[in-house]
């Protein structure tokens, strides 16, 4: 009994090999049909698909802030009468650029004169007119401003930095600066110092950086995004942020097929640290892939648009058929294929491993019931 019960456990193990072969072959060749999108030259051009090669690189520690643009003070001058008088003539008004030493104001004074003495009052620095006290006829007193200049040739970008994260953060440290009314612009900056108070609400301290404006776009009170450099690390394996799709628990990427033209596999991998640009591949992608950036989004969506099959681009590609599943082809199914399209009835197709395999295991186990068989007769004779 005990060796009846050892060749049905081979058997059975013999068995379980083939089906797990065939089972493991069948689940490889399925996920690959799954997860492969086959678009053509068309569906391509409407997503604009874009790749970047994954490479080692240098990878930079950041923090993210926010912040506004503000307006240097020392920049800022107020234009103002030594005497009383009134407004006779005015040259300029909010909006307008002047230049050092040009003529903006005439006061009439209160001296007796006919006409009465005149003054003109010069502007104290080149900058933009960002306010006006003063109309035409009107009073004034040398108490009193008349015109703001600001000279916004320069100007300071506020970071507002959580009190945590400050502590590695020290002047001179460099940053990426988006400012989103001007788009997707970026600008370097360095780091001149930080702010004379610390913002108790918003647990937060000031650090400013120095932007320069010559062509004036920026202007106070935009806002701006900061991407503060705190370390960096050497042959990171990397790739821009923009090609990572799914849920947090099972990031994939789309990568270009390694032989068909435009298809794509969409490649599970597992993440490190990211920052502002990109995110760090621990594992699942390799040097040299080209992973799709721009129009990575879309993919997560596409079936294959085209209406080509991984079979159909197979078979294309190298001239021969394919299964379903993208698999090659065995002897025995292309002769089955054969008599199918000729008309006979198709049966199932087993490889010629398989079908050796399960020879083997149906030998096997009838040698071991034979020999089981003998040994029970055996036994029972001599119990006899």
């Amino acid at each position: 009994m005990i060796w009846k019960r050892y060749c049905i456990f081979i058997a059975s193990i013999s068995l379980g090999i083939a089906s797990f072969g065939s089972a493991s072959e069948a689940a490889i060749e399925d996920d690959r049909a799954a997860n492969t999108i086959i678009l053509n030259e068309t569906a391509v051009a409407n997503l604009r698909i874009e790749k970047v090669a994954v490479e080692e690189r240098t990878f930079e520690s950041t923090v993210f802030a926010i912040g506004r643009i503000e307006e240097i003070p020392a920049n800022r001058s107020a234009l103002s009468s030594r005497i009383s008088g009134r407004v006779v003539k005015l040259n300029v008004q909010v909006g307008d650029s002047v230049r050092a030493g040009e003529v903006l104001v005439h006061i009439e004074s209160r001296q007796p004169g006919n006409p009465p003495p005149t003054i003109e009052l010069k502007a104290l620095q080149a900058g933009l007119v960002v306010d006006s006290h003063i109309r035409l006829g009107e009073p004034v007193d040398p108490a009193e401003d008349l015109l703001d200049i600001s000279d916004r040739s320069s100007v300071w970008a506020v970071a507002v930095i959580p009190e945590p994260e400050a502590s590695g953060i020290v002047p001179g440290t460099k940053a990426r600066i988006k400012v989103p009314a001007l788009g997707g612009e970026v600008i370097d900056a360095v780091m001149t110092r930080y702010g004379v108070n610390a913002n108790r609400e918003a647990g937060a301290v000031e650090g400013i950086f120095e932007l320069d404006n010559k062509d004036r776009k920026l202007q106070p009170g935009m806002r701006v995004e900061f991407s503060i450099i705190t370390g960096s690390r050497e042959n990171v394996s990397a790739v821009p942020r923009t090609a990572l799709q799914g849920d947090p628990t099972k990031r994939v990427v789309f990568v270009e097929d390694f032989e068909l033209a435009n298809a794509f596999v969409r490649a599970p991998v597992v993440l490190g640290e990211q920052n502002d640009t990109h995110i760090e591949v621990l594992s699942g992608l390799f040097p040299g892939d080209e992973v799709v950036t721009h129009g990575s989004y879309a993919l997560s969506f596409a079936g294959g648009g085209s209406g080509i099959s991984l079979k159909e681009a197979l078979d294309a590609a190298h001239g021969h058929e394919h299964n379903e599943d993208g698999s090659e082809m065995s002897d025995s199914q292309k002769a089955e294929n054969e008599v199918s399209q000729s008309g006979g009835k198709k049966s199932g197709s087993t490889s010629y491993v398989q079908l050796a395999i399960l020879i083997w295991a149906g030998i096997a186990t009838l040698l071991c019931l034979i020999l089981a068989q003998s040994l029970w007769k055996k036994r029972a004779a001599s119990n006899a």
